[in-house]
């Protein structure tokens, strides 16, 4: 009888854990949370008039808002979209052993990705994804103290590049869940400026990044 009851209550505990984990056609999931941009830790030669300056910049990392946009096409298949609150990012420089803040940049990075989700028959899923980014890069300003020095008109091209991600989903019930989910995001830049009208300046910065995001979801 013992036996019976507790094989009753398994059966029920993985009919109910399958219910909850089951995207349908049709589903659309929200979800917001923290997004941190992690770039690349390699560092960009600078140019000068077109000869290497013996200068180097990279970029720090960043936190914001993060925001997904999910729509199902089966329990499968779905098409995501990645959107955060602006980045900014201090741009480092380093001329020998030291380090200085060079300026700062601002983007958005909104990523459209095919995604895959595995079924586990179970609350949590995990799943796949493959997609396109295109970053956005704004307000690009260089510190005070370079200003002074002469520096100015810093601007930093756009970037096309693809992106693929693992993430999973836990389910709290019906319609709310947690996700997490890591990603790489191919971001390549040219950054260019002028030093005191006297010398054009450039940089080819891959910022590479990794992508890492924690998010409360609701599905309608």
């Amino acid at each position: 009888m013992k036996k019976s009851i507790l094989s009753l209550a398994l059966v029920s505990l993985f009919t109910s854990s399958a219910a909850l984990a089951s995207y349908e056609a049709g589903d659309f999931v929200v979800r917001a949370g923290a997004t941190m941009v992690s770039p690349d830790d390699g560092k960009s030669g600078v140019d000068l008039n077109g000869a290497d300056s013996g200068l180097t910049v990279s970029v720090d990392d960043n936190t914001q808002l993060g925001l997904n946009f999910v729509y199902f096409f089966d329990s499968n298949w779905a098409v995501e979209v990645l959107a955060a609150t602006p980045f900014t990012h201090d741009v480092k420089l380093q001329a020998g052993d030291t380090e200085t803040t060079l300026g700062e940049v601002t983007h958005l990075p909104p990523t459209v990705s095919a995604v895959y989700y595995f079924d586990t028959g179970s609350k949590f899923q995990p799943y796949v994804g493959a997609g396109l980014n295109y970053t956005i890069f704004f307000d690009e300003e260089f510190s005070s103290t370079y200003k002074e020095a002469g520096f100015k008109d810093l601007e930093l091209d756009g970037s096309l590049g693809f992106a693929v991600q693992v993430g999973a989903d836990y389910q709290l019930n019906d319609n709310w869940h947690v996700n997490a989910s890591v990603r790489y995001i191919d971001i390549a830049t040219e950054a260019k400026f002028k030093v005191a009208d006297i010398a054009n300046g450039s940089a080819d910065i891959d910022v590479d990044p990794m992508v890492y995001s924690v998010m409360l979801g609701y599905k309608f």
